[in-house]
């Protein structure tokens, strides 16, 4: 009763007798005024719009639009999951247990998507110059979400972390620094699982349940071998034709700023995950020789920055290259500080088999 009382009150509060429609003066016991919420000007961003059909208001989350948006500028798949699909066995689904370069690469290219797509890049101080390009200090320019989960989880941890140099951030996601226990909340876990699930949900992969002795392990076949298949025609063109050619497609869209250099560094990261061979397998032995001649070239002229000037490799490989990736750079000047940290990365990929 206590309660209820309380309730009463509680919905009576503030609220005067009123008299009766017949205009008598004995108060209306039922009907109590409620004081008139004062209206304030709503300064909160559009969240609702009305639908054509009905005139009803459909509430989204501004963050989906921009996210949305971002999708649409990108290429379908990101140069994780490119280098993920170049290791993965087609019908197996799975990369080989005896490679541990991946794991290492896959960060690294973490670091370069958000360059390439303007989150991060060297900080800009002059005094920067001192220091070797993987020990240079990053930043991140702009924080919004790109909707990519994993690009997302490192753009976060970036912003709210002290800044730290590009060999740090590649060292604390892989997990190379756990021995520094105040430091291994930097791992990014699961990263090759989390990629072939984001393939799944992108139509090119399909999960399976495969038994390896005694136990299940998830598996990831390849569906839409389109998509690999195009990942690996433009990895053979760059490493064996004298002119390289990209043609516009889904996951190289012909409006992409970069597209040369962010080809040249997805082959690049490729190799030093130990995953180029498998694009190369059509060639002959000779053929694969020259190929990995040519991406020991590439690796060398753009893991430093400004980026070396280039007239084709040794075998006449990819003549035109370096005229490209020049017109891509002087087309955007304001990014050299972002194409700063992709040459950063990739000095770090040069010397991946010493650091594991």
């Amino acid at each position: 009763m206590a309660s209820q009382g309380g309730l009463t009150r509680r919905r009576g509060a503030g609220g005067g007798a009123v008299t009766s429609p017949a205009g008598d003066d004995e108060p209306t016991s039922s009907r109590v005024t409620s004081p008139v919420p004062r209206q304030y000007p709503d300064r909160s961003p559009e969240t609702a719009y009305e639908s054509s059909e009905n005139g009803h208001k459909i509430a989204y989350d501004p963050r989906d639009i921009s996210e949305s948006a971002e999708r649409s500028k990108q290429p379908k798949l990101t140069l994780m999951e490119e280098v993920l699909l170049l290791g993965l066995k087609d019908k197996q689904g799975y990369l080989s247990f005896w490679n541990d370069n991946i794991s290492y690469a896959l960060r690294g290219c973490i670091v370069i998507e958000l360059a390439f797509r303007g989150r991060v890049s060297m900080q800009n101080d002059s005094s920067r110059r001192r220091f070797p390009l993987s020990d240079r200090i990053i930043e991140v320019i702009d924080d919004t979400l790109t909707g990519e989960v994993l690009l997302d989880e490192a753009l976060k941890m970036m912003k709210s972390s002290e800044k730290m140099s590009v060999s740090s951030w590649i060292d604390l996601m892989s997990g190379e620094s756990t021995w520094n226990l105040m430091k291994i909340g930097y791992q990014l876990k699961q990263v090759r699982e989390r990629l072939a699930k984001g393939l799944v949900d992108k139509g090119i992969l399909r999960t399976e349940k495969r038994n390896f002795l005694l136990f299940d392990m998830a598996t990831h076949p390849v569906v839409d071998s389109a998509a690999k298949d195009e990942i690996r025609k433009r990895v053979r063109n760059v490493c064996s034709n004298r002119t390289v050619v990209l043609p516009p497609s889904q996951f190289l869209p012909a409006e992409l700023d970069f597209r040369m250099l962010r080809t040249v560094s997805m082959v690049c990261a490729a190799y030093a995950a130990n995953v180029l061979e498998n694009a190369l397998v059509t060639m002959s032995h000779e053929a694969r020789e020259r190929a990995f001649a040519q991406v020991d070239e590439l690796l060398a002229e753009y893991s430093q920055w400004p980026f070396a000037k280039r007239a084709g490799g040794q075998q006449g490989i990819g003549a035109n290259i370096g005229q490209v990736i020049a017109d891509e750079v002087g087309k955007n000047p304001d990014k050299e500080l972002q194409l700063e940290v992709v040459a950063a990365c990739l000095s770090v990929f040069t010397r991946l088999d010493s650091l594991l």
